[in-house]
């Protein structure tokens, strides 16, 4: 085979990226899931939610929250 053949470093660019942790979370996530990921409680996001910290979206007959990966991301990156 050719690729056997081959400098180990001309391999990498045949090796497929393995996907970062981010990229497996889902666009929307729920409100206990928000929660495991930032390491508070519901209502800390429910509270950030009236004040404008970190805006839900709602859905359903309920008004469930959910939260977009990119906001959660954001406020990651803000309190380091």
């Amino acid at each position: 085979m050719v690729l056997e053949t081959q400098e180990p470093s001309k391999l990498k660019r045949f090796m497929p990226k393995q996907p970062k942790e981010t990229d497996k979370m889902p666009e929307l996530i729920s409100l206990q899931e928000a929660c495991d990921i930032l390491k508070c409680h519901p209502n800390t996001l429910r509270q950030w939610d009236k004040k404008g910290i970190l805006v839900a979206v709602r859905f359903g007959e309920r008004k469930d929250r959910r939260y977009r990966k990119e906001d959660i991301l954001k406020l990651l990156k803000s309190k380091k």
